[in-house]
């Protein structure tokens, strides 16, 4: 299970959860994708109507409804989805008071996992107990920086965040890797930005850089993924090269030969 975390906003989470699901299970694996951000863009982004009725992970945190009552078909092969919506943000306030508080996440999502080859958690731009469900419910975090000045600010302290949470609730957690967004060929600072990541993460850092790119801007609005929307753009190139990255790391055993969908 892998949580894409960081407390910045805009940095291209969400853009990562979704392609990643997305060209995973194009690669043959069955990936369950969790919205777990109140906005519900990873949900829209899919083509699904975050208003529609219907249980969502709001009431998989407030009310415990199990996994397999939430999950729904994405109308994609392979890729199922846990949906949010706006009532999710207020999920930190009524959840201060449940038991287990930080694992109701993991123990809602017991009874699906042997369906799924990988389970991806879109997290929210913060640190709260959302984003911290998704820690302790996952094995593994992918942190999206974005090719920018100031890019590094902040990440001392989701560091911190995953070192408590490895520490206190979830041993096994750890960062998988560093996937750098929003990369502008033109620029220097993008260079130097990805430079200086390389020098505080050398063995994390992917080699996966995802370009600044319109298509990637456009996709969601189309209900539709860059490897769908745009397959031979460079937005789809880099994510599909991320997918196998992510895959080995993760050491995701090799897919099933499956049939054209």
């Amino acid at each position: 299970m892998v949580a894409f975390a960081n407390q910045k906003g805009g940095v291209g989470k969400t853009t990562t959860a979704v392609n990643s699901a997305v060209a995973l299970a194009r690669h043959g694996y069955h990936v369950l994708l969790i919205d777990l951000d109140p906005q519900g863009n990873a949900t829209s982004s899919l083509g699904v109507d975050k208003h529609a009725p219907g249980a969502t992970t709001y009431d998989v945190l407030v009310d415990g409804v199990p996994a397999e009552r939430v999950t729904i078909a994405t109308g994609r092969a392979r890729l199922d989805l846990m949906a949010a919506n706006p009532m999710l943000a207020g999920a930190e306030i009524e959840l201060v008071e449940r038991p287990e508080r930080e694992r109701r996440l993991a123990t809602a999502l017991t009874g699906v996992l042997s369906r799924y080859d990988v389970v991806l958690i879109d997290c929210p731009p913060s640190l709260g107990l959302l984003t911290v469900n998704a820690l302790t419910a996952a094995r593994s975090v992918v942190v999206p920086i974005q090719c920018e000045y100031l890019a590094l600010e902040g990440l001392g302290q989701l560091i911190a965040t995953i070192d408590l949470v490895k520490q206190r609730l979830n041993p096994p957690l750890d960062v998988v890797g560093v996937l750098m967004t929003m990369y502008d060929a033109r620029t220097r600072l993008s260079a130097h930005v990805v430079d200086e990541v390389r020098r505080f993460f050398p063995h994390r850092i992917f080699a996966a850089i995802v370009p600044r790119s319109i298509r990637l801007a456009e996709a969601p609005s189309y209900g539709q993924s860059i490897v769908e929307y745009d397959p031979g753009s460079r937005g789809a190139d880099a994510y599909e090269h991320f997918a196998g990255e992510l895959a080995e790391r993760l050491r995701l055993p090799q897919p099933e030969p499956t049939a054209a969908d």
